[in-house]
């Protein structure tokens, strides 16, 4: 794939760029390993003071940057806003919050006693130099969250971005240099997937960081598995939001569609599976089917779209398949189901209805990315369950239910990293975030977040 700007508005290439040639990789690397060295022993309160400051100019950028990214990935300006204010604010925790998190921790007395010493205590330090390899969904985002409290670990980041925001990598960049960062301590490397092996393999990059598809998971965790380097993989999700017959109806099926078309249904936590209890079934899909036609897709920079572009001709192309192989095995398009009317330049997909659902059908074990809902119904708790759990994801999930033995039983049996009540799924700064199955494994965001890459140290003084 070429590194390119491909306004998905238009399918019109804006801008190229020449990937790194072998002896400008080697820089990189070599400014990243001197970079760590010294930025592992700086103090919390002069990493706090680079991160207060890239969220500053994050801030006083937000307009220019939302437009890059509408224009390169095709989020209406309304969410690219949102997604820089969301990073400038995880900017701003992570300053606040990364020495607590990482203070020493001293084990019981009696314990350090029994163990024939004086006094002990456990200290997180950094590992080094860290590669990121990023998505293109929430080109921003996906990045400040692993960088945030990578860089207040004392970590120095490589980025390797997606393809298709080339221009997102390196504001990235740029904007970190311009906080006040040693140029080393966060670099933007313009290079294709074909080049993230050599550079895993280098022993100077000492762990990696990767949020993307199944395959390219398994890819970067075998390199690093036969390296002997940590990882973090943030895979596929199909999330299920479950609605029980307590539910305030209307409310859910308001936030449905938001969570299934939030990024035009492109992202790994968009709700995707819709399981419905029978005796509330007919009222949710009314409600749900209304809201999605109601949508306005169009174009990402007018102020009054809902719904924009997939973000490549291959996108749309690989959720036509989905939708054409479950209406041909019988499914239902309650609403959607097709190329919308009047969009002929550009990658836009109707928000879609599907019900009729059945096991053989691909998307039935498939992730939609993009703006198509599959609706279930079930007879019980007991079914629903089933349902959402016969998936090879588990990223997170959605229940709504005012019964509390219900959200008990939901908590213990939803195989997945994140079970939210009467509300649809979103990330916060404050709370880990990932999943299990073939969602990936280790966490980002949190205290949890923050250690991933933390060489946790034993420190033990003898009697």
């Amino acid at each position: 794939m070429p590194i390119a700007t491909v306004n998905p508005a238009t399918g019109e290439t804006e801008r190229t760029f020449e990937p790194l040639g072998a002896k400008e990789i080697e820089e990189c690397l070599a400014r990243a390993a001197a970079a760590f060295e010294h930025f592992r022993t700086t103090p919390f309160s002069e990493r706090a003071a680079l991160l207060r400051r890239a969220a500053d100019l994050l801030d006083e950028d937000t307009e220019d940057v939302a437009r890059t990214i509408t224009t390169e990935m095709g989020k209406p300006l309304a969410a690219a806003r949102a997604e820089a204010g969301k990073c400038a604010k995880a900017m701003r925790w992570y300053a606040e919050h990364a020495e607590g998190l990482l203070a020493d921790e001293h084990p019981d007395e009696g314990d350090v006693r029994d163990s024939g010493g004086a006094r002990a205590f456990v200290r997180h330090r950094p590992l080094g130099v860290v590669l990121a390899v990023m998505p293109w969904n929430f080109p921003l985002w996906q990045v400040v969250r692993f960088a945030a409290p990578a860089l207040m670990a004392g970590n120095v980041g490589l980025l390797k971005h997606a393809s298709n925001v080339p221009q997102t990598a390196l504001y990235l960049a740029d904007l970190f240099r311009r906080a006040g960062y040693d140029e080393g301590c966060f670099q933007t490397l313009l290079v294709g997937s074909g080049a993230i092996e050599d550079i895993l393999r280098d022993e100077r990059v000492a762990a990696a960081t990767l949020t993307g598809s199944e395959g390219a998971g398994r890819s970067v965790a075998s390199i690093a598995g036969d390296e002997i380097k940590k990882t973090v993989l943030e895979l596929g999700g199909s999330d299920p939001f479950v609605v029980l017959p307590s539910a305030d109806v209307d409310a859910a099926a308001r936030t449905a569609v938001t969570a299934r078309v939030q990024n035009a249904g492109q992202s790994c936590i968009a709700a995707k599976r819709f399981i419905v209890h029978e005796d509330v079934y007919d009222a949710f899909l009314e409600r749900f089917a209304a809201g999605m036609r109601e949508l306005t897709v169009g174009d990402p920079t007018d102020e009054g779209t809902d719904v924009g572009p997939l973000s490549s001709e291959q996108g749309r192309e690989d959720l036509e398949e989905l939708v054409d192989d479950a209406v041909r095995g019988g499914a239902t398009a309650v609403c959607g189901g097709r190329r919308p009317a009047g969009l002929d330049r550009g990658f836009y997909y109707e928000p879609t209805v599907l019900t009729g659902i059945i096991t053989g059908m691909r998307i039935h074990r498939e992730e939609t990315f993009g703006p198509v809902a599959t609706v279930y119904r079930v007879a019980d708790l007991d079914e629903a369950l089933a349902v959402a759990n016969d998936t090879s994801f588990g990223l997170s999930s959605n229940v709504w239910t005012r019964d509390g033995a219900e959200q008990e039983r939901c908590v213990r049996d939803l195989r997945a990293g994140g079970v939210f009540f009467n509300g649809m799924t979103a990330s916060h700064p404050a709370f880990p975030f990932g999943g299990v199955k073939r969602s990936g494994y280790g966490r980002e965001l949190s205290g949890h977040g923050i250690k991933e890459f933390c060489n946790i140290t034993t420190v033990w003084h003898g009697a």
